[in-house]
């Protein structure tokens, strides 16, 4: 198995500002995405952004970068032009990785690489895992996905799914058993030729009332796969918060 991964970065942030190049642990959080990339099985990992600072940047530790148009509306486009700027060939793999998670495991990465080319009918790859409180359960910001028996995604929502109709007639105040609710992870693995035709998609209705843009794909008739993993990932960070507390860390791995 081959594949790529693509990280998109712009610096556009409300919370927090020039977030792609916030400095942890002297390095831009960007790079350190990538490093912790380059540990996965990954032949090839690229930055994909609109702004020359943060393409500067990578260069400067030895990351690969790709200027893209900044009129990108979405992450998936803007990876879409840099898999043609880099020449991928329309059978190879992508993962897409957040460029705000510094402590990805490179062993999702591959996870998700992998469970697109253990599919061959999917055209994209994600990944999730159990919930474990109802607070995630009824929380609309926790996005939840439903499978079938081959582990292809039926569906992805942010209301609480399954709906236990028996369970929950006095209110929710348990999580169902059989099958256990699962949280949507945002990675995602793409056959390069579907990455380039996502963009031309038409927005589907479901799409715009979740907001939840893997929906496009499942309208359209595409399938994707869903590694579950039995533990959630490290977080991301979104906040000022967040990137002290990642800095924290790699202090602590520095000391």
């Amino acid at each position: 198995m081959r594949f790529t991964v693509l990280i998109p970065a712009r610096l556009a942030s409300t919370r927090l500002p020039d977030k792609p190049l916030a400095d942890i642990g002297g390095k831009p959080m960007v790079v350190r995405v990538a490093e912790q990339a380059r540990v996965s099985a990954a032949q090839r990992v690229a930055v994909a952004t609109d702004s020359e600072r943060i393409a500067d940047a990578c260069r400067a530790h030895g990351v690969e970068a790709v200027l893209t148009a900044a009129s990108h509306p979405s992450g998936t486009d803007r990876l879409a032009e840099a898999a043609v700027a880099l020449g991928l060939a329309g059978d190879d793999l992508v993962v897409n990785v957040q460029g705000d998670e510094p402590l990805i495991e490179p062993s999702l990465i591959d996870a998700v690489a992998r469970v697109l080319d253990a599919h061959p009918g999917a055209a994209m790859g994600t990944a999730a895992h159990p919930i474990q409180s109802v607070a995630d359960f009824v929380n609309p910001n926790v996005v939840k996905v439903v499978t079938d028996a081959s582990g292809l995604a039926l569906t992805f929502s942010r209301a609480p799914l399954p709906w236990w109709r028996d369970g929950f007639a006095a209110g929710v105040d348990r999580l169902p058993d059989d099958p256990a609710p699962l949280r949507h992870v945002g990675i995602y693995s793409y056959r390069c030729d579907f990455l380039r035709a996502f963009p031309a998609l038409a927005q589907a209705p479901i799409e715009r009332t979740e907001a939840l843009e893997q929906l496009r794909a499942l309208w359209h008739g595409h399938r994707i796969a869903v590694h579950v993993s039995a533990a959630a990932p490290a977080p991301g960070v979104d906040t000022p918060e967040d990137l002290e507390r990642v800095r924290a860390l790699f202090g602590s791995a520095r000391a």
